[in-house]
């Protein structure tokens, strides 16, 4: 179960202890508010119990209340303590984890829970702001807690994050590397590469140039030791893995752990021509417009949440080999306004799509040019010619 404070209420949709169910919010309001308004502080999200639907919200706003039995809502702060849970699927390993938290009076805000191919995951937003802990007792529970149950347990409280590490993940091709080395170069990155990882060597020089580690998890054939890349993803402490054209597939063992924080970008405009050899897909379907898409990683190839994509007309006669040199400058820069966006927190995931939060600052491109906007025809559209409408029936009474 889960704590209430003097001042707070916890709700469930039913009266099966929450920790039993799969996938339940938890809702809570301050009991001294209104029950028809609650101001929030900082930025915050709304939790609907009766729906999955989740909204952001800015410091300042009044979320209106629907008071009754079946919709409740409620502001939380964003700055959660992350814990992610992986491992083989087993019987209680959800009870087991949140007994610990309920033990420490920690607050649970958010659960998600998937199994795919045998592999278990368990996502956590939790509160530890009056925890009877320390952090590094908290940590040190969890991991042996762990170790117990055969399940590998990450804990990533909110002052962890303030200086942000990347890992890249190659392959052969350099352009998008060398984008992400000349940003963080310039000042632009707003995080610090601290580790190139490649199933071939091929990149370790342009590693070496900007003084980066560089390891190659390959064998001959270019396959990866995901044990080994795992291994070193937790020595560098990542924050953010970008796959900068790694043609390789991982799997949910390595997504699992990093959920919303592995970002791709594929050379075409997703969903349509996913997999291997997407330029050459478009050139045999005849698409006159091609593009790149920048996305989340899930465990379902090319369908995660899509960020960022650019356009690009296909030219009449073209091979594989012009597509590729029109598209891989923007495969780098929709790689990197995905990067810029994640960083500054201002996209979020939501129902398997990802839209901008209200805060977001400037104007970021997330498809084509906005100038395209206005070389767009605006008429005509249905029903808006005046013989049309005209001539259209009144209706009945």
């Amino acid at each position: 179960m889960a704590r209430a404070g003097s001042n707070s209420r916890i709700w469930t949709n039913k009266t099966t202890p929450w920790h039993n169910r799969r996938l339940q919010p938890i809702v809570r309001r301050s009991l001294a508010d209104r029950p028809d308004s609650l101001p929030c502080s900082e930025k915050t999200k709304v939790y609907h119990s009766h729906t999955p639907s989740l909204c952001t919200y800015d410091r300042g706003t009044v979320v209106e209340f629907t008071y009754n039995r079946r919709h409740r809502v409620v502001c939380v702060t964003q700055e959660f303590t992350e814990i992610t849970v992986v491992g083989e699927d087993d019987t209680g390993l959800i009870a087991n984890v949140t007994t610990l938290l309920f033990e420490r009076s920690i607050n649970i805000e958010g659960l998600d829970q998937a199994v795919r191919e045998g592999v278990f995951r368990m996502s956590m937003q939790v509160d530890t702001r009056e925890m009877v802990c320390t952090q590094e007792k908290l940590r040190t529970d969890l991991h042996e807690l762990g170790e117990e149950l055969g399940v590998d347990v990450q804990v990533r409280f909110p002052a962890d994050r303030e200086t942000k590490q990347i890992a890249v993940l190659v392959t052969k091709e350099s352009h998008c590397l060398e984008a992400i080395f000349e940003a963080w170069a310039s000042g632009e990155l707003g995080a610090d590469v601290s580790v190139v990882i490649g199933n071939h060597s091929d990149l370790e020089p342009l590693a070496e140039k900007y003084e980066v580690p560089f390891h190659d998890i390959g064998d001959d054939k270019g396959n990866p030791d995901e044990e080994q890349l795992l291994e070193l993803l937790a020595e560098y402490d990542a924050d953010l893995i970008a796959l900068a054209r790694y043609m390789r597939i991982l799997s949910p063992d390595v997504v699992f752990r990093y959920e919303n924080r592995i970002i791709n970008v594929h050379p075409s405009l997703l969903p349509a021509f996913p997999g291997a050899e997407a330029y050459l897909q478009a050139l045999e379907e005849g698409v006159r417009i091609a593009g790149v898409t920048a996305h989340y990683v899930t465990t379902d190839l090319d369908q995660g949440p899509i960020i960022t994509q650019r356009a690009f007309n296909v030219p009449p006669n073209s091979e594989v080999e012009d597509l590729e040199r029109i598209g891989q400058p923007l495969e780098a820069d929709a790689l990197l306004e995905a990067i810029d966006l994640h960083l500054n927190d201002e996209v979020q995931v939501h129902r398997g799509r990802t839209r901008l939060r209200e805060s977001a600052d400037g104007n970021p491109q997330l498809g084509a040019p906005l100038e395209l906007n206005d070389l767009n025809p605006d008429r005509p559209l249905d029903g808006l010619g005046e013989i049309v409408a005209d001539s259209q029936p009144e209706a009945d009474d």
